[in-house]
């Protein structure tokens, strides 16, 4: 498979961020939603649920087909290409996890 960004990319960012503003149970009370961006095209994706609303968590599934790498089994998307990275949406703009782990949690 060519160089991709996956959901053990997920976790481990995750895993990497947690107890800071990089991820997801951290930042929802300050609107923030989780999104992707292609950082080749600067495109932005929320994430998405498969019933189309928007997801409280990064998800793979719902990216634009043109992102998709690999799927497994049952047709969820494991893999996208490796310039999707992780982030952050708040009025239209979109913040990478690092910029959101320098804040402080109580700022």
């Amino acid at each position: 498979m060519l160089s991709a960004f996956t959901k053990q990319d997920l976790d481990d960012e995750n895993l990497a961020y947690s107890g800071t503003l990089g991820v997801s149970t951290n930042n929802a009370s300050r609107n923030f939603l989780p999104a992707f961006q292609d950082a080749v095209t600067g495109e932005t994706h929320l994430s998405m649920n498969n019933d189309g609303t928007p997801a409280m968590v990064h998800l793979l599934d719902g990216l634009p087909t043109d992102w998709v790498l690999a799927k497994d089994n049952d047709g969820r998307v494991v893999a996208v290409k490796d310039s999707v990275m992780a982030g952050f949406v708040r009025d239209g703009r979109f913040f990478t996890r690092a910029e959101l782990a320098a804040k402080t949690l109580d700022s």
